[in-house]
């Protein structure tokens, strides 16, 4: 693999190169799990900036990484790229399909420079197909699939669930998947190949055990009708007094009956294993909740085995004990943020510099990496 820059961090990917030609969503996202996890990660920006609208200096998708900024449409634009790949292990693009082909930096151009090249593709819809070339974002993806309609009450319209289970699961963390992969073929090979990433791939891989479960006649395709979907009233959400919510998850025998306890279900609880009386249960269990506030029962369930949690708001949850003690969130140049996740016992992981400012680390790059053009004035195209 490459030689690290002063760019790379100090997990276990420290020495690994990556390019990142500058997107929004989940490759962003990928790139700095990537970062996060050691490697030196150089996101080529273009002028004039992103369409996100956040001010670069909040968009913490970029942390730990470095920018230069390069017009692929100009004359030299697709060289300065090139250049770079040729001394990358990874290249991570988010067009959509044939552009980075007709900009000069698609697999091809990239891979004749550096056989050995990793190449990620994220998309919504894939590289092929009949909806490759049309634009598209999560909530669509994950439509497709049949994600989306398992969301959410059955006499309501299916709940979006922010852009977390399309852009970064099925598509962000897939991305990274495939990328280590095929970085451990090219390590053991010398060869390296394009990994194709689609958000309806990964989201569908996702539901794995769902069709399964389909299949074997313990699902039904239809919301809140299931053991994990909020069919089951000892696995859901509970209003409580003050309009907050408890988050109920008893679904083992032993964890149920200290659930019922602590609540206070009385012989309502008896109810849990007769289908037919599962909207009596779960009337009762509401009934109950709404009795005290969302921080007095937590108090009444802590420490217990019952599965029960509170519903905490974004700004509440870093300052919850528990991921207080193990430093889930940071604070980094006064912004509060995950932490890098997983953890690793001899390579520790950290957030050690904020979000890349476009073309701030243009000199440094350029020396780092042996791309001295970087440095020189843009040639404008035709």
């Amino acid at each position: 693999m490459a030689v690290a820059g002063t760019g790379s961090g100090h997990g276990p990917l420290a020495g690994v190169r990556v390019v990142e030609l500058a997107g929004i969503g989940p490759g962003p996202f990928a790139a700095m799990l990537l970062a996060d996890l050691g490697a030196d990660v150089v996101r080529v920006d273009r002028p004039g900036g992103q369409a996100l609208g956040l001010p670069p200096e909040f968009d913490v998708t970029n942390r730990n990484k470095r920018s230069v900024v390069v017009d692929l449409k100009a004359a030299d634009g697709a060289e300065r790229v090139l250049a770079l790949a040729e001394r990358a292990d990874v290249l991570i693009e988010g067009y959509r399909p044939g552009v980075a082909e007709r900009l000069g930096v698609g697999p091809d151009d990239c891979r004749a420079r550096n056989p050995k090249l990793v190449y990620g593709r994220m998309t919504g819809w894939g590289q092929d197909g009949p909806l490759a070339q049309r634009a598209g974002h999560d909530l669509g993806y994950i439509a497709l699939t049949g994600a989306l309609g398992m969301t959410g009450d059955p006499d309501r319209p299916p709940v979006a669930p922010a852009n977390l289970l399309g852009d970064y699961a099925g598509g962000s963390l897939y991305l990274v998947v495939g990328i280590l992969a095929a970085l451990h073929h090219a390590r053991d090979t010398g060869a390296g190949q394009v990994v194709d990433a689609a958000i309806v791939d990964g989201t569908a891989h996702l539901s794995t055990m769902i069709h399964g479960m389909l299949a074997a006649g313990g699902w039904q395709d239809r919301r809140a009708a299931n053991l994990l979907d909020g069919g089951a009233p000892f696995y859901g959400t509970y209003e409580t007094a003050d309009g907050r919510y408890m988050a109920v998850g008893a679904l083992e025998q032993q964890f149920y009956a200290e659930f019922a306890e602590l609540l206070g279900l009385g012989e309502a609880a008896d109810a849990r294993n007769d289908l037919s009386r599962w909207g009596e249960l779960r009337a009762a269990v509401a009934a109950r909740f709404k009795e005290r506030t969302r921080d007095e029962w937590t108090a009444v369930f802590e420490g217990s085995d019952a599965c029960v949690a509170p519903v905490l708001g974004l700004q509440e949850a870093p300052r919850h004990p528990h991921l207080a003690a193990r430093g889930t969130f940071v604070d980094h140049g006064g912004i509060t943020q995950p932490a890098p996740a997983p953890r690793f016992s001899d390579t520790p992981t950290s957030v050690h510099s904020g979000p890349a400012q476009p073309g701030a680390d243009t000199a440094d790059v350029a020396l780092d990496w042996d791309v001295p053009a970087l440095n020189e004035p843009t040639t404008k195209g035709s």
